[in-house]
């Protein structure tokens, strides 16, 4: 990904909670989505047309923060914080 060309103008924090879930809804015939569920609001997360590598770029860097916003997670949880020994 590149480097923001605009400014922010606005932030939309979704906090998670009992009724916050994520849901993959891989399509055969058409692109996939990802559904992130808080409560009343969804956020879907799909392309614009048939996949491209941006696209697979995109979904790679989404996974990757991800895997450090549950290993930030963990350590907090579990007061670590080198992030060693998190119990499983």
């Amino acid at each position: 990904m590149t480097r923001r060309r605009t400014p922010r103008n606005s932030v939309i924090r979704l906090t998670t909670g009992h009724a916050a879930r994520t849901l993959s809804h891989p399509f055969p015939r058409r692109e996939p989505v990802l559904a992130l569920d808080f409560g009343a609001t969804s956020v879907l997360v799909t392309t614009s047309g048939p996949v491209t590598m941006e696209d697979l770029e995109f979904a790679r860097q989404l996974a990757r923060e991800a895997h450090r916003f549950a290993r930030s997670l963990e350590r907090s949880f579990y007061g670590l914080p080198d992030g060693k020994g998190v119990a499983a």
